[in-house]
């Protein structure tokens, strides 16, 4: 019993070992070439501290103190801006979901815009937590779905339109296949990463049948009239380059009592939000009372997110 015990903690010990003598070396390598490089400071890599940092889960409140003071003072030089950093924990008695209506969604995309300016994704290159297929009516075959068409495609009554993004799994392949567990699902649903955390692997993104991870091939670019300054530490702080990043059911404000961005912008109410647990929330009567499904239900990765073709 001893023995075994013995041997797992060895075994642990020398997986996170080895990735952090694989951080320090590479941080040394980055940081040699940055020096030599014309491109100086523009390289923008995590610093040895911050790719040594602890893991989100054993940070305790004088940690995060001490790493959001560092972050803001970091953000303010690079953008000229204050900002506030803060970590809203999961709610008790609250599981986070959403459903959308497949009969109401007009295609307009605004929902993919508006979650862009609130989460802080990069501009150049273009990155999107949210793809809106345009699809043919009697399809349900998300590879046949266009999500890049022209504004003045949308609202075509020939076709139908299905927002897809992270659906928040309740058994999340994404998180199994993270080698340092960088993603993790917490208690009201959300699936979240720590930046600091992660290297980068993309095993995460091989493994979402969703096609919900987005990958940093480059240093993300949000101009500073652009940026939203109030963040979340596992949500829409500013990410590094290299890192993997997704939605987090904008938990900076969700965990507030407030809506997700996208489902606030919506002009058709095609989005509804809230708390599964209370059987009064508009989610949990449309689940008990319309005829609703989730995508690639063979997986049973049990989703958070629903669809229904209800026009109601």
């Amino acid at each position: 019993m001893s023995k075994n015990n013995n041997n797992n903690d060895n075994n642990n010990f020398t997986r996170r070992d080895m990735i952090k003598m694989s951080a320090t070396a590479f941080a040394v390598g980055a940081m040699g070439a940055t020096a030599l490089s014309p491109l100086g400071k523009a390289l923008e890599k995590p610093s040895i501290d911050e790719l040594l940092q602890k893991h989100y889960k054993e940070l305790d409140d004088e940690d995060k103190k001490r790493i959001f003071q560092r972050l803001e003072n970091e953000y303010k030089e690079k953008y000229g801006v204050e900002f506030n950093i803060k970590d809203p924990k999961p709610l008790k008695g609250v599981e986070f979901a959403m459903v959308i209506n497949l009969g109401r969604c007009i295609g307009c995309r605004k929902c993919v815009y508006a979650c862009m300016k609130e989460n802080n994704t990069s501009r150049d290159p273009q990155i999107q937590y949210i793809r809106v297929l345009k699809m043919k009516k009697g399809s349900i075959n998300l590879e046949e779905g266009k999500h890049d068409y022209k504004p003045e495609e949308a609202m075509d009554d020939n076709f139908f339109y299905m927002p897809v993004q992270c659906h928040q799994c309740r058994k999340p392949p994404c998180t199994e296949v993270c080698p340092v567990e960088a993603t993790f699902k917490q208690e009201d649903g959300i699936v979240v990463v720590d930046y600091n955390w992660c290297i980068g692997c993309r095993y995460c993104e091989a493994a979402c049948p969703y096609h919900a991870r987005r990958f940093n091939w480059t240093i993300p670019h949000v101009p500073s009239e652009d940026m939203n300054t109030n963040v979340g530490y596992l949500s829409n702080r500013p990410r590094y380059m290299g890192v993997m990043e997704k939605c987090t059911f904008c938990l900076h404000r969700t965990r507030e009592g407030r809506y997700t961005a996208c489902t606030e912008v919506c002009p058709t109410g095609t989005r509804k939000f809230g708390n599964l647990l209370d059987p009064n929330s508009e989610v949990r009567k449309l689940i008990e009372n319309e005829r609703v499904f989730v995508l690639k239900q063979e997986l049973n990765t049990l989703p958070h997110l629903y669809y229904t073709f209800s026009r109601a």
